[in-house]
């Protein structure tokens, strides 16, 4: 069965996506601790990070890089907080996240998916995706 982002990849559900290549995806966490919490995800589904292959897992911090300075830029933070936790989702993914204390890599104060203002999810993944320069789907311009 495939996982809740497999099917978000592959458009059974939708998706405010920031970045996407054959290998890594990016889309806005539904659940975020700040907004602008984006997801960084490999395209293949595998569950435990430590499993990747070793290409994929460079890959998918190279991107989760370039996208933590675009959110860090997008929403003026001091940092751009990165957490690999792993039990929410079978399918590795990375959370980055605009912050600037560490109060804030705290899951127990993350927005449930249906109090977050969606006009405001909109605007965050387009505020990343100008800096990255990629359109709605994720692909650059």
């Amino acid at each position: 069965m495939s996982s809740v982002f497999t099917k978000i990849i592959n458009g059974e559900l939708p998706g405010r996506f920031v970045y996407r290549d054959d290998t890594v995806v990016a889309f806005l966490s539904i659940e975020p601790l700040r907004y602008g919490h984006v997801l960084v995800v490999p395209v293949d589904e595998v569950d435990r990070w430590t499993d990747l292959d070793p290409k994929v897992w460079g890959a998918l911090n190279e991107v989760a890089q370039n996208i933590g300075r675009a959110v860090k830029e997008a929403f003026d933070s001091s940092r751009a907080g990165y957490i690999i936790a792993g039990f929410d989702v079978p399918h590795t993914h990375i959370h980055l996240f605009p912050t600037d204390q560490m109060g804030e890599y705290d899951f127990s104060q993350a927005m449930a998916a249906d109090a977050t203002d969606p006009a405001t999810m909109d605007d965050a993944a387009a505020r990343i995706r100008a800096i990255l320069e990629t359109d709605e789907s994720g692909y650059p311009i």
